[in-house]
């Protein structure tokens, strides 16, 4: 069974989804500011994100959909790479690392 998220008929889809890499981050979260609220009157009437600038950081920062700019193709493929060579070479450490203790469990 897929996990979903009902939205209310008379809210406007979000233009962004969780997880979704952008010029100015990752999101990491979604808001609804209704009309008539005071969250609407402090942060504008909709869809609000969340999104981690830096995945090394704590930092977040909010934006509103005007404000969010998505990545072209080859930018997204440039982070993915990226990601992907970072994790490689996090993986080549712990294989020496696993080669190192074998090897001092068969000489101890």
């Amino acid at each position: 069974m897929q996990p979903t998220i009902s939205i209310p008929q008379n809210w406007e889809y979000p233009r962004f989804t969780l997880g979704q890499r952008t010029k100015q981050g990752l999101i990491i979260g979604i808001e609804y500011n209704p009309a008539n609220t005071q969250l609407a009157y402090q942060y504008g009437h909709g869809w609000r994100y969340t999104v981690l600038p830096n995945k090394n950081s704590e930092e977040v920062r909010h934006y509103t959909d005007d404000q969010i700019q998505t990545l072209s193709f080859a930018e997204i493929q440039q982070q993915l790479q990226a990601e992907i060579e970072e994790y490689q070479e996090h993986i080549k450490a712990l294989q020496q690392q696993l080669v190192i203790i074998n090897g001092e469990r068969s000489n101890g």
